[in-house]
């Protein structure tokens, strides 16, 4: 299963599942992140880190080890 992590940016994806445990998923969940929303990739760090996001209609920077606990399919 692909990660948020490993996709380019201009593409539009949808959440599977979100790993993780505890205080970790819930603040992703909090951001807006849950199974079956849609996801657009703004751009990418040269770095990887952060990776910014449209959810919901608004922008979000996502850490890359937060970016990896979101799986997701195109």
């Amino acid at each position: 299963m692909q990660t948020l992590k490993e996709i380019k940016p201009g593409e539009t994806v949808r959440v599977v599942k979100i790993g993780g445990a505890g205080p970790v998923k819930r603040r992703i969940m909090e951001m807006g992140i849950t199974k079956g929303v849609e996801i657009h990739i703004r751009k990418v760090a040269p770095l990887g880190d952060p990776v910014e996001v449209t959810v919901r209609g608004y922008e979000l920077s996502l850490r890359k080890a937060d970016a990896e606990l979101v799986e997701i399919e195109s």
